[in-house]
């Protein structure tokens, strides 16, 4: 099995949406190094996990008529996090949060210490970062321009593991980086979402993910991080959807629709 799905949206669209965060599924054989017990991890994975946000991508490719491409993880971020540096320029690193986890979002153990991340590394991280890599080369050649529009949500609440938790906590944070978010997409975003509430800029999570080939080298490739606050759309942590999620959906399909 793979542990990533490309859903392939128009021929000609530049739009790729991608989602990280939203899969529960841990193998077998990755579960076994995990040291929580059942009920502990269970807990762990609703507070990690961005749920739902694999189907609020969804709709809002269905409701537009020129299709954005989707690149979804299948596996849960406890395995790897595909958008964690997999070395010394990663921060979360100094949080036991890597591309590897060995703490948990309360700063408990995950994985014990001296863990080896380098098979995991290779079994999925590396991998998925290829496949990222061909899907925004693929909207390179296709439509001239590639835009990566990051799919995430975050609690209500700090989480103990964040670095920057003091910060506001909007409905909608949009995340940007200086060479791969021009100012007219961050407008479009804070325009479109502002109806949920409003939005702000690299509070609480900052930054957004561009494969590294491209990373601060190609101007074609454009990109943004949306992190939805989960009370839009969700029971927390890790509960059932409500009407929000359509709501959100339809909003990031406006979004797309303008860009491509």
């Amino acid at each position: 099995m793979s542990s990533f799905e490309v859903h392939p949206g128009a021929a000609d669209s530049p739009v790729l949406l991608h989602v990280p965060h939203g899969a529960w599924e841990i193998p077998a054989a990755v579960r076994g190094d995990i040291v929580l017990d059942d009920a502990a991890l269970a807990a762990e994975a609703r507070h990690i996990t961005d749920a739902h946000t694999a189907e609020i991508a969804a709709y809002a490719a269905r409701s537009v008529g020129r299709a954005p491409w989707r690149f979804v993880n299948r596996l849960s971020r406890l395995v790897v996090d595909p958008e964690r540096f997999p070395d010394e320029r990663e921060e979360m690193a100094a949080a036991g949060m890597g591309a590897v986890y060995t703490r948990t979002t309360h700063r408990e153990v995950l994985r014990p210490d001296g863990f080896d991340p380098g098979p995991l590394l290779e079994r999925y991280f590396h991998p998925y970062a290829d496949a990222m890599t061909d899907a925004v080369a693929g909207r390179l050649k296709a439509a001239g321009r590639a835009v990566v529009i990051d799919v995430h949500s975050y609690p209500t609440r700090p989480l103990p593991y964040e670095l920057h938790g003091d910060g506001p906590r909007p409905p909608v944070c949009l995340g940007v980086d200086p060479f791969h978010t021009p100012p007219e997409l961050l407008a479009r975003a804070e325009e479109i979402f502002a109806r949920f509430g409003g939005t702000a800029v690299n509070s609480p999570f900052a930054g957004t993910y561009v494969p590294l080939r491209f990373y601060g080298r190609e101007e074609r490739v454009r990109a943004l991080m949306i992190e939805i606050r989960r009370d839009l759309y969700m029971s927390e942590p890790g509960g059932p959807a409500n009407e929000g999620l359509r709501e959100l959906g339809a909003a990031l399909g406006e979004l797309v629709a303008q860009l491509s």
